[in-house]
């Protein structure tokens, strides 16, 4: 590099060299971003249909999470939980109450999120329902995508991301998702909890059939089993509900886990929500984090969660989910294979003679949308909740350039 200003191509390269290899992004360098839009170095404007995976419900920088992010900042960012901080327990009040939960259990990531409740569900099957030591089963899908630490890709059926990473620990039974019979099946004496998402959406966008997460509560319930939902990606309006098991009756979770858009796109925030008498199996020294429930942490979450209900962004998601659905729809093309999903978290399946769906990202990356391909043939659609009519159509527009 030279000491002039460096070009996305030469930040593209500096960054191949010095990094491990273990992601394929498109070639472009984001400079700035501010709701729906992102921009790079040269100042081309895109469309970000990704979200960051669903992190930016509120869409880029949004002023009020911003605002509370430099406050906060100014006065207190970390002290652990070692010491009571005047940001935490509020955060947690606000959302139990909206969550409908009495306790809530703040981590980092996801995925430290997802160990947090396979943690609580083993010691609350060893402690409260009398399971023997050591001997605790979780009954998870096939095509999960739960994170990447060594336990979760030790159940993971993906190749890519369970092979060369072992040995891994035993507890975990695999079905396949949305088949209610294999779950009954599965459970067995020490079966402890079935953790699952509401859609999968790694795997595709894989919408179950209606009545699905309500059968599993039932099924759960009868067997003394914990109804575990990983809503990182679902939850928080991304699927036109604010929790995408509202979409069926009787469908509440034992177990809610939450990350991605908790932290408002601008800072990682993740939480477990159970009641009080499951949380409870825990006691000081069992579990925790450095970070986690910091208050810098909890301020952002707060505003981020003020946003979403204040803005109304799950009924937003579920008006421009239909409108954008109804409009891909209406694309003469020969490419899609289907299309599935709920609000504003769609999946294009393209067919096999139509080439990839990270062809048609590249594609679409030249219209000026950011899009990113899953599973080879699916091309995942995620705005920011934010977005707009005009936006919408403006999208419709630049995908039946590129599919028809």
């Amino acid at each position: 590099m030279t000491d002039a200003t460096p070009t996305s191509a030469e930040l593209i390269r500096l960054t191949d060299r010095h990094t491990a290899h273990n992601y394929a992004p498109l070639p472009v360098v984001l400079h700035r971003a501010e709701g729906i839009w992102a921009f790079d170095l040269e100042g081309h404007r895109y469309l970000d249909c990704i979200s960051a995976y669903s992190s930016l419900n509120q869409g880029h920088r949004h002023r009020r999470i911003i605002s509370a992010l430099i406050a906060q900042a100014g006065r207190l960012t970390l002290g652990s939980r070692a010491v009571h901080n005047d940001r935490l327990g509020p955060f947690l009040e606000k959302l139990a109450r909206l969550a409908a939960f009495d306790v809530v259990l703040p981590m980092n990531t996801g995925a430290e999120a997802v160990e947090t409740a396979i943690k609580l569900a083993r010691k609350w099957g060893y402690c409260r329902k009398a399971v023997p030591r050591d001997r605790a089963r979780i009954v998870v899908c096939r095509n999960n995508f739960h994170g990447r630490t060594t336990t979760i890709v030790g159940f993971s059926t993906d190749a890519q991301y369970h092979n060369d990473f072992g040995p891994y620990g035993p507890g975990f039974d695999v079905v396949d998702f949305d088949d209610i019979d294999a779950l009954r099946r599965a459970i067995r004496p020490e079966t402890v909890a079935f953790l699952v998402e509401p859609i999968q959406a790694e795997a595709g966008i894989i919408v179950p059939r209606e009545g699905y997460l309500k059968a599993a509560r039932h099924i759960c319930r009868e067997a003394n089993v914990l109804l575990m939902l990983d809503e990182i990606q679902t939850g928080l309006g991304r699927t036109g509900r604010l929790f995408a098991y509202e979409h069926e009756e009787n469908a509440v979770p034992d177990v809610l886990i939450l990350g991605k858009a908790l932290g408002g796109g601008v800072y990682p925030v993740s939480a477990v929500l159970a009641h009080r008498h499951l949380m409870d199996v825990f006691v000081p020294g069992d579990h925790g984090s450095t970070f986690g429930g910091n208050p810098l942490a909890a301020a952002v979450a707060d505003a981020a969660l003020d946003v979403i209900i204040e803005e109304d962004l799950p009924q937003r998601a579920q008006r421009m989910g239909d409108k954008l659905l109804a409009g891909i729809k209406s694309i003469n093309s020969d490419k899609l294979k289907a299309i599935r999903g709920r609000g504003l978290l769609l999946g294009l399946e393209v067919g096999d003679g139509s080439g990839t769906a990270h062809d048609l990202a590249l594609r679409l990356l030249g219209h000026g949308v950011l899009t990113k391909d899953t599973h080879r043939q699916v091309l995942r659609l995620a705005p920011p909740l934010v977005i707009d009519d005009e936006a919408i159509e403006w999208l419709i527009d630049k995908l039946g350039t590129v599919l028809s």
